[in-house]
């Protein structure tokens, strides 16, 4: 993929989130340091951006350079081992910081992978509710103490979490109980039942001798912005 088309994505990208009135290129070029009619020239198509703009630009909108390749390129180079071919698809698992953080999981970061039914995993349905169309929707992490006994017993210590990445709606799954999610904090995942309160996000155990805990969200951030996924299966293994 050449850098043209990276800063093609980009400013894609950029003109879909001031088309839809979450940013403007004022608030842009303030959040970036640059003048305004800096990224009013690279938004139509006057001149593209040096790789330091481009790292600005990425950083203060919360991207990664992987969000601006396709994801089929992504998935030429990522980690994905081939699905087998029979009726299950492979998972990879990862640790928490690398599921919380990478839209592709590289096999560097793979510490295993594990089966699950190709129908099972299709008919699991997305909620999207930030730009994740670029992330490898489905991996697995494991709970460790804090993580499983904070929702015990719907999790527990050693569980296998499998997180669908592409559902970071607030919207139920089922309307007779909360949604699980992973949620990012301290650089890792919190498991956890999430509420709104203003601009904070509620986090909620399961088991009540855990705290409930709040993250303050920032500036324009959204609570999709921070949840990295629902838990869409918790499974132990014997």
């Amino acid at each position: 993929m050449k850098f043209r088309t990276l800063q093609d994505n980009l400013r894609d990208i950029v003109r879909e989130r001031i088309d839809s009135g979450e940013l403007t290129g004022l608030r842009l070029a303030e959040q970036a340091g640059f003048k305004q009619a800096h990224i009013s020239n690279f938004l139509n198509h006057k001149r593209g951006l040096s790789l330091e703009a481009m790292d600005k630009v990425l950083s203060v909108q919360r991207l990664s350079v992987l969000d601006l390749i396709d994801s089929a390129e992504i998935n030429k180079r990522a980690s994905s081992f081939r699905p087998s071919a029979d009726d299950f698809d492979n998972v990879a698992v990862t640790d928490s910081n690398i599921a919380a953080s990478e839209p592709a999981i590289l096999r560097m970061h793979v510490q295993e992978m594990s089966k699950f039914k190709k129908a099972f995993l299709k008919r699991l349905k997305a909620q999207p509710e930030s730009g994740r169309a670029g992330w490898q929707r489905f991996v697995i992490i494991k709970a460790d103490a804090k993580q499983g006994l904070r929702m015990y017993p719907r999790t527990t210590p050693g569980a296998i979490l499998l997180l669908d990445r592409h559902y970071t709606s607030l919207t139920p799954y089922r309307k007779t109980e909360p949604n699980i999610y992973a949620v990012r904090q301290n650089g890792g995942c919190a498991i956890t039942y999430v509420e709104t309160l203003g601009n904070q996000l509620i986090l909620r155990p399961h088991n009540t001798s855990y705290p409930i805990e709040v993250i303050t969200l920032h500036d324009h951030q959204k609570p999709s912005d921070v949840i990295v996924g629902r838990v869409a299966y918790v499974g132990t293994e014997t």
